[in-house]
């Protein structure tokens, strides 16, 4: 079974999976929001249906000190919607802190046109999100 990391943003929604045997995590895309979850939650049911997925891991928005911001607070709101709604799998979150600004590092290391970045930054931070996830177990 596979993991699914999202990067839940404001306008922005990244998405990355594992391999089937957890041991990597690679971008699947990034979902515009355009101010509804709705939109997040249609595209998650065609993802399910398309990976066996057994754990979804949110990256939560803390601060340096490690404090919940108003952002993390919306984050809870989104992974309250995931829980009832697939209420099979398990949601988990994991700390996000500077997922951000890795994967702006590694885009600008990859020299990715500016015009692009915009694009994939969220779908890398879900990768990193899922890593971290993965690392950890």
């Amino acid at each position: 079974m596979r993991k699914l990391g999202i990067d839940y943003g404001e306008a922005r929604v990244g998405v990355a999976i594992s391999d089937a045997l957890n041991i990597t995590a690679q971008g699947l895309e990034t979902i515009n929001r355009n101010g509804s979850d709705k939109i997040v939650l249609r595209r998650l049911d065609e993802i399910l249906e398309q990976y066996e997925v057994d754990t979804i891991v949110v990256g939560m928005p803390y601060n340096l000190k490690g404090e919940k911001t108003v952002r993390a607070q919306i984050t809870e709101q989104f992974v309250h919607k995931l829980k009832c709604k697939y209420n099979k799998l398990k949601i988990e979150t994991v700390d996000e802190r500077l997922t951000t600004v890795a994967a702006h590092k590694t885009m600008n290391f990859l020299e990715i046109n500016k015009n692009k970045k915009r694009n994939i930054v969220d779908t890398i931070s879900a990768v990193y999100i899922l890593e971290s996830y993965i690392n950890k177990k």
